[in-house]
């Protein structure tokens, strides 16, 4: 692919206007695979957003990352101008496609500058370059990381342990490490989500959260993460669906010019990308309209409209709001400008322009290697946290033996099958494993006297929140402790769910803590309580 960006001189304010659109798209090849129908448009759609509409770019979720390289290349050659493609990888690659390295999320990283804050940093940086490595090898050009949101609100359900901690000072210095790694290789980086989502107890996909806070408290906690960014050379910023009364008691961030406009560009001096987050979250689509969200985010200043619910009646009512007068020509050639100009860094001859190359085999290859997956193990490890007396002596049970695994969701649970070491483990010592969710009937039922290894996987979940989910993990582990059958608790996840969960237990029944789900965070976790080696990781 050897395309080159065109003259913007030779765009008609249709085309630039597309330019600024990023859809969202599937990353499975066959349209009998999609998983979102309600946002993931079938082949023949999106073949006409890019080839005929010229939007400016997609964000990938689902599949397998040699998939998603064949899907990103395909992509590229259907756009007319080459795309920016991005996705959600906070924590890593094979958090989205699998196949690819999940690093555990970024709160574990902070665990670790309590103890050595130079090697917290390191670890950060390696992680930016590795994540920013494997998203070129299978196309993806826009890391939408890191996030920078202070998480000190433990009641957090959307941000939680995808944030670098709870104090500005660590959120700072992780992030721009994490930035500081990406920018190895020809990636663009996102700060989110401005002007900070730590302290908010709603989720922004649902519902439209307010931050009560001053302009002297959001300049002491929520800002200082986001100024490190800019300074460390991020290459754009998303807004957040956020109510700040204080700066703008009307319109929530991501429609608000005074928030994006005279706080973001103008006060803290950003000259790149304004994104917004997803136009199909409840916190904008449930309040304001369709296509007048849209115009509304580029009044405020936005550059780049995120998953628009209609882009092609989006790109419509920005140009009428033009041709009306509403918006200027020059606030349109602004964005763009800087559009081409991002645009323009990405370029990699050795690839190809902003793409794989024609070799997508070879790219692939280049995906899971040892050091990164060596990295992965040394922050679990490192951040593990371990109760009571381990190992569990097994021995001292001669009752059958019961592995109760408890989840948010068991259809959406990607961590989770035959061969994970959360069930394959306890298995080979001879446990029944049982499965519980969300769906699961309110009162926890176990049919004999059996002692329970009871594991857990909780966290903050976009769209789903973890309130529920603490609620049943509660039911269960109160029965179990009444009945005396709690053989061991393993967390995976939240660590304010350990905090919750802690203070009821005895020191003879050994609790684990990690802040991964993935197969690696599941074997270095029984591999402790058991002190057994296995390959299942």
């Amino acid at each position: 692919m050897t395309r080159l960006l065109p003259n913007l001189d030779t765009l008609s304010l249709a085309e630039q206007v597309a330019q600024m659109i990023v859809v969202r798209a599937s990353g499975y090849l066959f349209d009998h695979q999609i998983q979102y129908p309600a946002w993931e448009p079938p082949t023949a759609k999106l073949q006409h957003w890019l080839e005929n509409l010229g939007v400016g770019g997609a964000i990938l979720l689902g599949g397998s990352a040699g998939e998603l390289a064949l899907r990103s290349q395909q992509l590229q050659n259907w756009a007319k101008i080459p795309l920016l493609i991005a996705a959600d990888i906070e924590e890593g690659v094979g958090q989205r496609f699998s196949g690819a390295t999940w690093f555990p999320p970024p709160m574990a990283i902070s665990a670790i500058t309590r103890k050595n804050p130079s090697l917290a940093q390191h670890y950060a940086a390696q992680m930016g370059a590795i994540i920013a490595q494997e998203a070129l090898s299978i196309g993806i050009n826009w890391v939408l990381a890191p996030v920078v949101d202070v998480n000190n609100n433990p009641n957090n359900p959307v941000i939680n342990v995808r944030a670098f901690g709870e104090t500005p000072d660590t959120v700072s210095e992780l992030t721009t490490a994490f930035i500081r790694g990406a920018k190895t290789y020809p990636v663009l980086t996102a700060a989110k989500h401005f002007p900070g989502h730590g302290d908010t107890a709603t989720d922004s996909h649902l519902d439209l959260p307010v931050l009560p806070h001053s302009p002297t408290r959001l300049a002491e906690i929520e800002l200082p993460p986001f100024k490190a960014a800019i300074a460390a050379g991020v290459d754009a910023v998303m807004s957040a669906h956020l109510l700040i009364p204080s700066w703008d008691a009307e319109l929530p961030a991501t429609l608000s010019e005074q928030i994006l406009t005279q706080q973001l560009r103008q006060s803290m001096g950003f000259a790149g990308l304004i994104v917004t987050d997803a136009l199909v979250m409840g916190a904008i689509a449930n309040r304001y309209g369709v296509n007048e969200a849209p115009v509304l985010a580029v009044e405020a200043g936005a550059d780049i409209l995120l998953m628009p619910i209609d882009p092609e009646g989006a790109i419509q009512a920005v140009c009428e709001a033009v041709e009306s007068g509403r918006i200027s020509p020059e606030r349109i050639r602004a964005s763009v400008e800087r559009i081409w100009d991002a645009k323009f860094r990405l370029r990699d001859e050795g690839r190809g322009a902003w793409g794989v190359g024609s070799e997508v085999t070879d790219s692939v290859l280049e995906l899971a290697q040892p050091e990164a997956f060596a990295l992965v193990d040394k922050i679990l490890s490192e951040t593990q946290v371990v109760h009571g007396a381990v190992p569990l002596q097994l021995e001292k049970f001669n009752r059958p033996l019961c592995n109760l695994i408890v989840v948010d969701d068991l259809l959406a649970c990607d961590f989770l099958n035959r061969q994970a070491p959360a069930i394959a483990l306890p298995t080979q010592l001879g446990y029944t494993t049982q499965l519980s969710d969300l769906h699961t009937p309110n009162t926890p039922k176990q049919d004999g006297n059996h002692p329970t290894l009871l594991q857990l996987f909780i966290r903050g979940n976009p769209f789903r929140g973890s309130a529920g989910m603490t609620q049943v993990a509660q039911a269960w582990v109160e029965r179990l402790l009444s009945s005396g059958n709690l053989q061991a608790l393993v967390i995976y996840g939240s660590p304010y769910v350990l905090d919750q969960f802690l203070p009821a237990l005895s020191p003879q029944v050994p609790c684990i803590f990690s802040y991964g789900q993935m197969r690696a965070a599941q074997a270095i976790a029984l591999q402790t309580l058991f002190q057994f080696k296995s390959p299942l990781s």
